[in-house]
């Protein structure tokens, strides 16, 4: 079965940068769209980045700019780099293929 492992979460201070890995197994992410999300305490889970696989990228408004989604499909892993990050990016970060989510990975800035 398709299964994700998200790592790389941690606490930064204002303006810091992280990098999100997200391991898959039980899929080809060639043949895939993949996404990451987040979810604030008390607050919906919401789009951050995604990677279609024919090439484009989307992003949220908030984080356009500052981060990065890649993949590395020899690897079955895809990524995103956060820059610049800023207290309201502090949430659980979430990677997705389809209905297959990981479970997660703490985001914390501090100001």
């Amino acid at each position: 079965q398709v299964q994700l492992v998200e790592s790389g979460g941690g606490l930064v201070q204002t303006g810091g940068s992280l990098r999100l890995s997200c391991a898959a197994s039980g899929v080809n992410l060639a043949f895939k769209n993949v996404n990451w999300y987040r979810q604030a305490p008390g607050q919906t889970r919401e789009f951050v980045a995604g990677s279609a696989l024919d090439g484009p990228t989307s992003y949220a408004s908030s984080v356009k700019g500052r981060f990065t989604i890649s993949r590395d499909n020899a690897k079955n892993m895809f990524y995103l780099q956060m820059n610049s990050l800023k207290p309201e990016d502090t949430a659980v970060y979430y990677c997705r293929i389809n209905t297959h989510w990981g479970q997660g990975t703490q985001v914390t800035v501090s100001s």
